[in-house]
C-alpha cells in the first residue's frame, strides 16, 4: 500500500448536477426547496412522534429513527450540492471529500436497513398480532435500532478505508457533485479491480440482504393478508403497509438503477439517477408517510385542531 499517495491531490473539484449556465440559478432553488421540505418534514414526524402518547408504538419509533437518517442524509449531500450551483469550481478538500463519503455511506447504509427493521415490524404486526407487544419490546426494538447503525458504520468504514487508500494523481476533479465510491474510483492512478469487486459485492450485499428480507417479509404478510376474511380488516393490514412499500419502491429502485447498471460513460445520467436517493427520498418519506397513513393523519388533525381551539374548545 502507498503511504504516500496523498501528496499528489490535496484537494477535489465537484461538477455541478449540469454545466448549463442557465439552469444553475433555477436548481439552486429548486434544490433548497426540496432542502427545506425535507428538514421541515422530517423534523416534524420526529416532533409529532415525540409529543404524542399515541404513537409510541414500535413502527414509529422506527419511523423516527428513519426521519432522523434522512435529515442527516440530506444535510450530508444538499450544502454542498448547493455550492456547486453558485461556485464556479467547487473546490474540496481530501479530508472533507473522505468525511462525506463516510457520512454517505453510513447514512445511506442506515436508511437501507431501517427499512429493513420496519419491514420486519409490519411483519410481527399482521402475521403475529396477539404476540406483537412481547415480540416488538422496548429491548428488542433498541437492539434493532443499535444494530443498524452498527452495520452502518463497519460498511462506511470498509467503503472509506478503501477509498482514502487509493492514489489520485493527473486530474482532481470528480464528475459527480458529491465524493461517491465510483467517481473517486474512475480518477484513481492505478485501478485494483479485484479490491473494486469486493467493495461492490459489500455494497450488493447490503442491498441484495435488505431487499431479500424486505421480499421474504412481505410474502409472508401478503399470505396473512388473504386469509383475513373481513374485507375492512384486509384493507385495514394493507394500508399500514402502502406507506413502507412505496418508500421501499422509490429507495431501491433509485439504488438498483444507480450501481447496478451497466457501465457508461454519460455522467449527467449517474448524477440524476443519484439525485433520487440522495434528496428526492429524504423529502419524499415524510410526505408519504404523513399522506399515507391514515393514523399519523387524524393525529395531524386532532393536534392541528387541539392549536386551533385550545384546551378550552374555544377558537383562538
Amino acid at each position: 500500500m502507498d503511504t504516500g499517495n496523498h501528496s499528489s491531490v490535496t484537494a477535489f473539484i465537484l461538477e455541478a448536477l449540469t454545466d448549463r449556465p442557465g439552469l444553475q440559478l433555477p436548481l439552486f432553488f429548486l434544490f433548497l426547496l426540496i432542502y427545506v421540505v425535507s428538514m421541515v418534514g422530517n423534523l416534524g414526524l420526529l416532533f409529532l412522534i415525540r409529543v404524542s402518547a399515541q404513537l409510541h408504538t414500535p413502527m414509529y419509533y422506527f419511523l423516527s429513527h428513519l426521519s432522523f437518517i434522512d435529515l442527516c442524509y440530506s444535510s450530508v449531500i444538499i450544502p454542498k450540492m448547493l455550492e456547486s450551483f453558485m461556485l464556479e469550481k467547487n473546490f474540496t478538500s481530501f479530508l472533507e471529500c473522505m468525511a462525506q463519503l463516510f457520512l454517505f455511506c453510513f447514512f445511506g447504509i442506515d436508511d437501507s436497513y431501517m427499512l429493513t427493521a420496519m419491514a420486519y415490524d409490519r411483519y410481527v404486526a399482521i402475521c403475529n398480532p396477539l404476540l406483537y407487544h412481547i415480540t416488538m419490546s422496548h429491548r428488542v426494538c433498541l437492539l434493532l435500532v443499535t444494530s443498524v447503525y452498527a452495520v452502518g458504520v463497519f460498511g462506511a468504514l470498509v467503503h472509506t478505508s478503501y477509498i482514502s487508500t487509493r492514489s489520485f494523481c493527473g486530474t482532481n476533479v470528480i464528475h459527480h457533485y458529491f465524493c461517491d465510491i465510483l467517481p473517486l474510483l474512475n480518477i484513481t492512478c492505478l485501478r485494483d479491480y479485484t479490491k473494486e469487486l469486493l467493495v461492490m459485492i459489500v455494497v450488493g450485499f447490503n442491498v441484495f440482504a435488505c431487499a431479500i428480507a424486505i421480499f421474504i417479509s412481505y410474502i409472508f404478510i401478503l399470505s396473512s393478508i388473504l386469509h383475513i376474511h373481513s374485507a375492512g380488516g384486509r384493507s385495514k393490514a394493507f394500508s399500514t403497509c402502502s406507506s413502507h412499500l412505496a418508500a421501499v419502491g422509490v429507495f431501491y429502485g433509485s439504488i438498483t438503477f444507480m450501481y447496478f447498471k451497466p457501465s457508461t460513460n454519460d455522467t449527467t445520467q449517474e448524477k440524476v439517477a443519484s439525485v433520487f436517493y440522495t434528496t428526492v427520498i429524504p423529502m419524499l418519506n415524510p410526505l408519504i408517510y404523513s399522506l399515507r397513513n391514515k393514523e399519523f393523519a387524524k393525529f395531524i388533525k386532532v393536534f392541528l385542531n387541539s392549536k386551533k381551539y385550545g384546551v378550552w374548545g374555544m377558537e383562538k
